[in-house]
C-alpha cells in the first residue's frame, strides 16, 4: 500500500476518547462522569483501575499533539468530556474546560492537523444519570444544550463535529448487559435509552447548525458485518435479529427516519415506540448529516439456539434475542477475541451506502489489541497489529475502487489507554505508553503508519533526525 493508492483528499487520521486518555478527573472544575462512578464498583473493571491518571493527556497535551504531527496524520479525532464542560450536565460552560479544548484544537491546527471533535464518547455527567440517564427523555435536551455551548465557543477552531460515538454501546452495554457504565440491567428498556441517544443526536444537530451553520456534522455508529452460520432458516433469522439490533436499529432512523418494525417486535417495544417516538422525533433524528462515521472492528457469524441453558455472566446485550449464539469461523482473532475480517468493513460501508447513496462515509475507528512486549532495546515489535492495519487500509482501497463514497480512515488508537471495562489490560495503541513513567514510544505499527502517510523510509529518517 502507498498513500497514492487512495484518492486525493482521503483523510488519514487517528482517534482517542477523553475518559480513556485525559486523567485529571477532579481538576479545573470537571464533574464526575458515569465512568468515574462505574469504575469504583468492585469488579466492574477487569484490573480494578480507573481513568485516573490514564495517559495524563490533560497535562501532556502539547507532547501528544507533537507526536500526532510527527507521525504524519492529517486529522485527529478526540472527544470532549461533557463533565469537563458542565460538571452536572447543566448550566453555563466551564471556562477551564473550554480553554483546554481550544488549546488542543489550536495546537493541532498549528501543526497542520485537522481537529475532529466527538461531543459524546460515553461520559455522561453522573448527576444526569442520577436523574435517570439516557432512559429519560430529558437527557437528550441536556445534550443539545451542551452541544450548543461547545460549538458556539469552539466553532471557530473546530469545523468537523461528531455528535455521538457508538450509541449501541451506550444503550445496550450500558443499560442492558451492564458491562459498561452506568452498569444497569434494564433488559429491553435499554432500547428506550437508544432512542433518547438518537434524539440527542437530532437535537444536538439542530443546535450545532444554529450556532455554526458552516460546520460539518455527522454521527458515528459501530457496525458489524453479520452472516448466518448456515443457510438454514433459523440461522438466517438469527442473522436478521443481530443485524437488526446492531446495525439497522441505528442506521434506519438516522438515514431513513424510521425504526425497523421487526426489531421493535423482537424487543417487545413496539407499543412504547408508537407512543414515545413520534414522527417529529424521527424527523429530527434523520435530519441531513454531512457524513456518517462508522467504527468497524469485526464480523459476527451467528446461529440459532443458545449453547446451554446455564446462565453464566452478565445479561445479554441483545435483549429479545438472547437465544442467538455467536460462533467462531476459524479466522485469526485479536487479544479481544474479535475475529479479523477486513472484507466485513466493505460490507458495512455498502450497507450504509445503500440507505443513503453518495453520503460521505468515514471509518472513524479501526484497530486491534495485542499483548505488546518491550524488548531490551526499548522496541515494540507488533507485526500482528501492523498486518491488521495494512489489510484494513487495503480494504479501504477496495471500497473506494468499487465506487463507495469512503472519504477517510481513522486508526484506533493513537496510544494505549484505559480500555473501558478491561482497564489497562488491553493495548490498542500504535504508540506504547508506560503507565508508570507516562513515556510514549512509537511501536513498529506506528512506523508503518508513518511510512504509509509520508513514504517508505519516513519513520526511520524521522527517528535519525531526532537522535541527531
Amino acid at each position: 500500500m502507498r498513500r497514492s493508492d487512495l484518492p486525493a483528499g482521503f483523510v488519514l487520521g487517528t482517534a482517542t476518547a477523553a475518559y480513556q486518555i485525559e486523567g485529571a478527573t477532579q481538576e479545573d472544575g470537571r464533574g464526575a462522569s458515569i465512568w468515574d462512578a462505574f469504575a469504583r464498583v468492585p469488579g466492574a473493571i477487569a484490573d480494578g483501575t480507573t481513568g485516573e491518571p490514564a495517559d495524563d493527556h490533560y497535562h501532556r497535551m502539547p507532547e501528544d499533539v507533537a507526536l500526532i504531527a510527527d507521525l504524519g496524520f492529517d486529522a485527529y479525532r478526540f472527544s470532549i468530556a461533557w463533565p469537563r464542560i458542565q460538571a452536572d450536565g447543566t448550566g453555563p460552560a466551564n471556562p477551564a474546560g473550554i480553554d483546554f479544548y481550544r488549546r488542543l484544537a489550536e495546537s493541532l491546527l498549528e501543526r497542520g492537523v485537522t481537529p475532529w471533535a466527538t461531543l459524546y464518547h460515553w461520559d455522561l455527567p453522573q448527576a444526569l444519570e442520577e436523574r435517570g440517564g439516557w432512559l429519560e427523555r430529558d437527557a437528550a435536551s441536556r445534550f443539545a444544550d451542551y452541544a450548543a455551548q461547545v460549538t458556539d465557543q469552539l466553532g471557530d477552531v473546530i469545523t468537523d463535529w461528531i455528535t455521538l460515538n457508538e450509541p449501541w454501546c451506550s444503550s445496550f452495554l450500558g443499560y442492558a448487559s451492564g458491562v459498561h457504565a452506568p452498569g444497569r440491567n434494564t433488559g429491553a428498556r435499554s432500547a428506550q435509552a437508544a432512542h433518547h441517544l438518537l434524539l440527542g443526536h437530532g437535537l444536538g444537530l439542530e443546535a450545532i447548525r444554529a450556532t455554526q451553520p458552516e460546520a460539518r456534522v455527522g454521527t458515528t455508529l459501530n457496525l458489524y458485518s453479520v452472516r448466518p452460520a448456515s443457510d438454514s432458516e433459523a440461522d438466517r433469522d438469527a442473522a436478521r435479529r443481530i443485524d437488526g439490533l446492531s446495525n439497522r436499529f441505528f442506521l434506519d432512523p438516522v438515514l431513513r427516519g424510521t425504526y425497523p418494525e421487526d426489531v421493535l417486535d423482537d424487543l417487545g417495544q413496539a407499543s412504547w415506540f408508537a407512543e414515545h417516538a413520534p414522527s417529529d422525533d424521527l424527523r429530527r433524528i434523520s435530519a441531513p448529516i454531512d457524513f456518517l462515521g462508522i467504527n468497524y472492528y469485526s464480523r459476527h457469524t451467528v446461529a440459532a439456539g443458545a449453547e446451554s441453558d446455564a446462565v453464566d455472566g452478565p445479561p445479554s446485550a441483545y435483549p429479545g434475542s438472547e437465544d442467538v449464539r455467536f460462533v467462531r469461523t476459524g479466522a485469526p482473532v485479536t487479544e479481544m477475541g474479535w475475529e479479523i475480517h477486513p472484507d466485513g468493513m466493505v460490507d458495512v460501508l455498502r450497507q450504509a451506502n445503500e440507505l443513503a447513496p453518495g453520503l460521505p462515509l468515514y471509518i472513524t475507528e479501526n484497530g486491534a489489541a495485542y499483548a505488546d512486549q518491550v524488548d531490551a532495546a526499548g522496541e515494540i515489535a507488533d507485526p500482528e497489529r501492523t498486518a491488521y492495519l495494512q489489510t484494513h487500509v487495503e480494504a479501504c482501497r477496495s471500497a473506494v475502487d468499487s465506487g463507495l463514497p469512503l472519504a477517510g480512515y481513522f486508526i484506533w488508537s493513537l496510544m494505549d489507554n484505559f480500555e473501558w471495562a478491561w482497564g489497562y489490560s488491553r493495548r490498542f495503541g500504535i504508540v506504547h505508553v508506560d503507565y508508570e513513567t507516562q513515556r510514549r514510544t512509537v511501536k513498529h505499527s506506528g512506523r508503518w503508519v508513518t511510512d504509509l502517510l509520508r513514504g517508505e523510509g519516513a519513520a526511520e529518517a524521522a527517528a535519525q533526525l531526532r537522535e541527531g
